[in-house]
């Protein structure tokens, strides 16, 4: 009889088990390096500085189409579409969508939506160019200023993110969107907390709730793992990656156009002098850096966009790393050594360049101590200045010479984002203050250039352009990767660095 009551005992208590781990919610706790003010992430509202990044990454928001991983448009909010002219653009929506506030996504709301956008976020205004929109139901129908080759490009632009604007946008600068998961808890430069959406469109939701931990310290970021703190990690650091590289851990990679450059400011008036400009190109060793202090996590730059691009790397010339070639550049201009102490100067002024970065991209720290090592061989004293404080210097050019970033050039898949953003007179974050009369009537063709290979050999005509001017210095392209523990699945890298969160991600 007590046999038996054992039995029975044992029975209850493993079924009692059994539904304690049912009802147990399932969490998962992602570790990240960017979600940060420093990294134009102060919340998850797309129409707010890069914050769209936020809410695409981390499955808060969707955009009416997105990127396939060989970087082709296909739908996602949008079924189809349809170019009725140069100007007139015909989007018809996915039946059976909602907002997480409980709203119906229909061209209504899409067209409430996009023009919020356009009318706070000056970057979105210059590339969509929207005269005006109608809303018919499921269809809404796009008419352009001019004509926009690229209009479903940036519309899948992580600023395109489609959020609910009756629901409005929170103080803490929290949306309503269509993805898996509903932002509960908001502190950009700590956590984002969020649940699982119940009623999301596109398939159940395998995870209950998650939090992004903001970790920017890749020494806490690489125990955080290891302890099981965390169960998967964006930035890990290059030196960490032999410790997950076991069969307790999976690391996601793919080739992304994320570049880590050097913007040459052109209202200083050390980086103004074109002989200066080209001493630093020629004076970064890219392939040292990337071989050491990237341990070969990625690819030496030759231009904006990387070898794999049809207009990419290969299809340009670069200065190459040339420390002799660039004393002479320097002798020649009269910047000379004169006093002995190592450092150039002319005219009374010394060769010190003030070169601005920030930490959260563990890349540019290492970058910016590389470039001041080989720099000092041929003459420059460079000074870092590594801060969370850098969006805030950078605007003021009277503080800086070189401005080192990093920046996905092609998230679109179409090479003009990189150039319409960055080094054009009407670009929203033109740092340099970059001006050339070449580079705006290439621009200016490609604005009206529907045909792909058209475009990509403006795109090599335009990289050149700024190349011969050297206004940038592109040193490394990034091979992103994702780590995550032993019974973690639906984790993957993507090309365009978007899509991190979604609804298959599991944890067993």
């Amino acid at each position: 009889m007590r046999k038996k009551l054992s039995v029975l005992f044992l029975a209850v208590a493993l079924a009692c088990a059994a539904s304690l781990a049912l009802a147990a919610p399932k969490t998962f706790v992602f570790g990240d390096t960017t979600f940060n003010p420093e990294n134009e992430e102060p919340n998850v509202n797309p129409h707010e500085a890069y914050a769209g990044w936020a809410c695409i990454r981390y499955g808060v928001g969707e955009t009416l189409f997105r990127y396939s991983d060989r970087m082709e448009i296909q739908p996602w909010l949008a079924e189809s579409f349809e170019r009725i002219d140069e100007k007139t653009w015909k989007i018809t929506l996915r039946n059976g969508v909602t907002f997480t506030s409980g709203r119906a996504m229909d061209a209504q709301a899409v067209k409430e939506c996009i023009e919020h956008l356009v009318s706070v976020h000056k970057r979105a205004q210059g590339d969509l160019n929207i005269e005006r929109m109608e809303a018919n139901g499921n269809v809404l129908t796009i008419v352009t200023s001019k004509p926009v080759p690229t209009l479903l490009n940036y519309l899948s632009d992580p600023y395109g993110c489609i959020i609910d604007m009756k629901a409005g946008i929170t103080p803490d600068g929290n949306v309503s969107g269509t993805g898996p998961f509903i932002a509960v808890e908001v502190n950009s430069g700590d956590h984002l907390r969020l649940k699982k959406n119940p009623a999301y469109w596109n398939g159940e939701v395998k995870l209950d709730e998650v939090t992004v931990r903001t970790i920017t310290d890749g020494d806490t970021l690489t125990m955080a793992l290891q302890s099981g703190e965390i169960d998967a990690a964006y930035g890990m650091p290059y030196a960490s990656y032999p410790l997950f590289e076991n069969d307790d851990y999976t690391i996601s990679g793919t080739p992304t156009s994320r570049a880590f450059f050097a913007w040459m400011n052109f209202k200083s008036p050390l980086t103004t002098d074109p002989a200066v400009r080209k001493a630093i190109a020629l004076g970064i060793d890219k392939e040292g850096f990337v071989s050491v202090l990237l341990e070969g996590k990625g690819y030496p730059a030759t231009g904006v966009f990387p070898a794999s691009f049809t207009f990419g790397g290969d299809a340009v010339h670069t200065e190459k790393y040339d420390p002799e070639a660039a004393k002479a550049v320097l002798e020649a201009a009269g910047w000379k050594d004169t006093d002995g102490d190592g450092v150039r100067e002319k005219d009374g002024k010394k060769l010190a360049i003030r070169w601005l970065t920030y930490p959260s991209r563990q890349e540019l720290p290492l970058l910016a101590e590389s470039a001041q090592s080989t720099l000092k061989a041929i003459g420059f004293d460079v000074s870092i200045n590594c801060t969370a404080d850098s969006n805030r210097i950078r605007k003021d050019p009277t503080l800086w010479d070189v401005y080192a970033s990093a920046m996905v050039t092609a998230p679109t898949g179409d090479p003009a984002y990189f150039f319409t953003s960055c080094c054009l007179d009407s670009s929203s974050a033109n740092n340099g203050h970059y001006h050339s009369d070449q580079l705006e009537k290439y621009a200016a063709e490609m604005a009206k250039t529907f045909d792909t290979a058209k475009r990509g050999e403006l795109a090599v005509k335009m990289q050149q352009t700024i190349l011969d001017d050297n206004a940038y210095v592109f040193c490394s392209h990034l091979r992103m990767s994702m780590i995550s523990r032993k019974g973690v699945s639906g984790l993957a890298a993507h090309p365009c660095d978007f899509y991190e969160l979604t609804a298959v991600l599991d944890k067993n």
